[in-house]
């Protein structure tokens, strides 16, 4: 197979104005003063466009709270890569959207985890973060600037997803990502508030029979790899969500360090963005060298190298497990995913 990054997330600062429970970069009012500075940062377009041209999303923290965004923005179109922003949405104002316009920025990723302040703002613990970010929604559709909604469950706000769903269709996105928090970041000290394994199959059939019955709205589960397992077990209409999923690129439920990877405020590459270790660091190391060289991702890709239930899974090229969670919760990212929700049920060959 041959592996290329299609998606890049850049984490151009580690600054944020909220404060949100499950952060997976534990974000701070303060940027750490080891940031990648603006020459840097071109830099690493030039080496992206000439690996793969991916999608780059500039991420955070708040990505609004770096001042050099919209250089950063307009030259990454200018090197040919597809840029994309992920912001709270709090900062949106009419300025930011023009200058998104004048940078040909191809989508901006709006966080919504409630459908009412109460839930939002409890997750962003900042109030009025619920009021700013549908404002800033409003500002989007209003400048015709494509966006989706990224939302994030665990216990506390999970029977509010059909809400959020809904929210983010009246809002005008294009598209609604459901998130399944992962144990990184802040997200390891919410453990026992984590949606438990047992409850995935149900969210995941919901997810399935809701794409289904939506004409407009594009879904995905994120960091759910469990799903294609899901859609590959269930024939029929299912099947056109599985091919629609790898018509985009995504050719198994975890793509970690296979066509996907992050790269955070200082440098370091990581094969996603909440996976705990590094592959090496882009200041020491060429992102093509370790883009291809790299032992992290090197064994990531080689689906002999997992271990215990999913080294034995019938599904582990079309699932593959969550990496992060089994790093966060066995120690090792090749053991068993123990958030499957057919683990040590009939996932066994």
């Amino acid at each position: 197979m041959d592996f290329l990054p299609r998606w890049i997330a850049l984490e151009v600062t580690r600054r944020c104005n909220l404060d949100c429970v499950h952060c997976r970069s534990s974000a701070e009012p303060v940027a750490p003063d080891e940031e990648l500075d603006t020459g840097e940062v071109l830099a690493l377009m030039d080496a992206m466009a000439e690996l793969s041209s991916p999608a780059l999303v500039l991420t955070g923290g708040e990505p609004l709270l770096r001042g050099d965004l919209f250089e950063l923005l307009r030259y990454g179109t200018q090197r040919g890569l597809r840029m994309c922003v992920a912001t709270n949405g709090a900062l949106l104002t009419e300025r930011r959207c023009r200058e998104f316009l004048a940078a040909k920025v191809r989508m901006v990723s709006l966080s919504l985890d409630g459908a009412n302040a109460a839930v939002h703002d409890g997750f962003r613990r900042v109030p009025g973060a619920f009021a700013a970010t549908l404002h800033g929604a409003g500002l989007l559709r209003r400048h015709g600037i494509p966006f989706l909604v990224n939302s994030s469950f665990t216990r506390v706000n999970r029977g509010a997803m059909a809400a959020v769903c809904d929210l983010a269709k009246e809002l005008g996105a294009v598209a609604w990502y459901m998130f399944l928090v992962t144990p990184s970041g802040r997200g390891r000290e919410i453990l026992d508030e984590l949606i438990p394994a047992g409850e995935y199959l149900e969210i995941l059939r919901w997810h399935r029979d809701r794409e289904r019955a939506e004409e407009s709205l594009i879904m995905r589960p994120t960091c759910a790899p469990y799903y294609f397992r899901l859609l590959e077990q269930n024939p029929g209409e299912a099947r056109r969500h599985l091919d629609a999923a790898l018509a985009t690129g995504a050719r198994r439920g975890c793509l970690a360090g296979r066509s996907i990877c992050f790269i955070d405020a200082c440098g370091n590459l990581k094969p996603c963005s909440y996976f705990p270790d590094a592959a090496g660091n882009v200041r020491e190391t060429p992102l093509r060298e370790l883009w291809f060289k790299a032992e992290l991702l090197r064994e990531l890709r080689d689906p002999q190298s997992l271990r215990g239930a999913c080294g034995r899974c019938a599904f582990r090229e079309i699932c593959g497990g969550c990496r992060v969670r089994a790093a966060a919760l066995c120690g090792d990212f090749r053991e068993a995913d123990p958030f499957c929700p057919w683990h040590g049920v009939d996932a066994l060959v």
